[in-house]
């Protein structure tokens, strides 16, 4: 078996456990083909043609389990997926699967949890919308969230 080989056969290997982006294949290709970049295009070729590797498919999967699992919002999504080299409209189809009222209601429960930890401090609400902003989300959502929270905060006092 000669060295193209064992790297297509180690990377399908990997497709096969989990999603890979094209970026991110190329680059481990690259590296166990000691910098050939010819034989990586090939080997990458060869990977999207079996359908072991489909952008669109990582993009979908990446933005579902970063928005249900990870609490990140849109904006972050979308930064994630561009600096992995996937194009805007594969960005903006795997954002439009996500849930917008699942993803509103992990902002709320990511923005509780944070201001309880946060009681009694003079800046409470500047560092909450600072933190939900950091998670990627909206100004408009984040705004609206936190002014909630305030308020059921100062409602439970």
């Amino acid at each position: 078996m000669t060295e193209y080989e064992k790297v297509l056969s180690s990377l399908q290997a990997l497709c096969v456990k989990k999603e890979c982006c094209t970026s991110d294949l190329f680059k481990k290709a690259v590296k166990a083909l000691d910098g050939d970049r010819e034989a990586a295009d090939r080997l990458l070729a060869s990977l999207v043609s079996d359908k072991f590797v489909d952008d669109a498919r990582y993009a979908a999967a990446f933005a579902r389990e970063k928005s249900s699992l990870t609490g990140w919002g849109p904006a972050k999504i979308s930064l994630a997926l561009r600096m992995k080299g996937i194009s805007r409209q594969e960005i903006d189809a795997a954002l439009s699967e996500i849930d917008p009222e699942r993803a509103e209601d992990k902002l709320y429960k990511l923005v509780r949890a944070k201001a309880k930890t946060l009681v009694g401090d003079p800046y409470i609400k500047f560092k909450l919308i600072k933190y939900a902003l950091s998670r990627g989300y909206e100004y408009d959502s984040v705004e609206t969230c936190v002014c909630a929270v305030m308020d059921e905060m100062e409602t439970t006092e």
